[in-house]
């Protein structure tokens, strides 16, 4: 049996309102030598069905159904299934571009010393309406500079050398909602990486991405693979490969301080509440915000509180409840003076005078 070049892997669990288009920018792509293998993991809404239907029109996809499990579970089982030299990430609610593959599969042929090759991204609303590009570092000793504090690759954006991704274990469990960054982490420290310039994804910001207990979950993870790869970097063994779940007493015991993990996570949230502004989810980032605001951050700089009491006047704003926005827009004042600069930007803007 003669393997493709490029394995598309796709994991799937109750996304049958984005998951058409995320199949059909597979099957559009320029280049034509892949197989594409979808596993679904337990879906209960109409996913299955459709992605069934690709499937007995295009023999080019693997339909596989396996038991409910963690996403990183998932993840490890649809790469095990592959057979091309290459591992093409495609994420259910995400479109790719019909000259990623083209692009991407050029570029490694012409650097072997590259492990790891993602792009530029666009991202869309949920209805695919661009919002922004967003531009990640390209070269190899920028990426590895960003890895240390940040994520630098669009999950699905990423295509990987098959060999390369079994030689470090694949994702680990331990890891979910972060399984990726630790994956990179890994991978970097044998191999080069790369991002291309050309935009190769449209990324979807939609409200059901990551409930707020999940991101706290994320944002540990994250912490952890960071310490995990300053271990290994340092000449210890990986003081992780042998835990279950990370929690903040594993972080302690890592020596990530109460005070920086409540940074990070700060941080991540006002990330995703400034991401659903962006696209338009006002109510839900509004409801997020508030709940931030109203949770303990004795850690947090009180002009980083006074910046989030801004976006929650701005979102007041956005839904005609200005009295509510002048009311929390004055008690942003109150903690930080500093903030009226970025309140008379919000007010020109509001009206339309800048």
């Amino acid at each position: 049996m003669v393997c493709p070049i490029v394995s598309v892997v796709m994991v799937v669990c109750n996304v049958d309102r984005y998951l058409a288009e995320a199949i059909e920018s597979v099957l559009n792509q320029s280049f034509r030598d892949f197989e594409f293998i979808i596993v679904d993991f337990g879906s209960t809404d109409n996913s299955k069905l459709i992605s069934s239907s690709y499937a007995a029109k295009d023999g080019r996809i693997r339909l596989h159904t396996i038991p409910h499990c963690g996403l990183t579970e998932a993840r490890n089982a649809v790469c095990m299934l592959t057979r091309g030299r290459y591992l093409a990430i495609q994420d259910a609610d995400d479109i790719s571009f019909c000259d990623r593959l083209s692009l991407q599969v050029e570029f490694m042929e012409k650097h072997p010393e590259v492990d790891v090759v993602g792009g530029t991204t666009e991202w869309v609303d949920l209805h695919a309406k661009p919002l922004r590009t967003h531009n990640v570092p390209t070269e190899d000793r920028d990426i590895k500079e960003a890895l240390l504090t940040r994520n630098p690759f669009v999950h699905s954006s990423v295509l990987m050398r098959r060999e390369a991704f079994l030689r470090v274990g694949g994702y680990r469990a331990a890891f979910a909602q972060s399984e990726d960054y630790d994956l990179w982490l890994r991978m970097s420290e044998r191999s080069q990486c790369a991002n291309l310039k050309q935009t190769v994804v449209k990324y979807r910001l939609h409200t059901c991405q990551l409930s707020l207990r999940k991101r706290r979950q994320q944002t540990h993870c994250a912490l952890a693979a960071q310490a995990s790869a300053l271990a290994r970097k340092l000449g210890k063994p990986d003081p992780l490969d042998d835990v279950q779940k990370i929690t903040p007493t594993v972080l302690a015991d890592l020596g990530v301080t109460e005070a920086k993990q409540q940074a990070a996570l700060f941080s991540d949230y006002h990330d995703w509440i400034y991401n659903m502004f962006l696209a338009k989810q006002y109510s839900v980032a509004l409801n997020v915000a508030i709940e931030v605001a109203q949770s303990d951050w004795e850690s947090i700089e009180r002009a980083k509180i006074a910046d989030l009491h801004v976006m929650i006047a701005r979102l007041y704003w956005k839904q005609k409840k200005r009295f509510r926005g002048f009311l929390v827009a004055f008690q942003a004042l109150l903690m930080q003076p500093r903030v009226a600069g970025s309140l008379f930007e919000s007010f020109l803007r509001r009206f339309g005078l800048a």
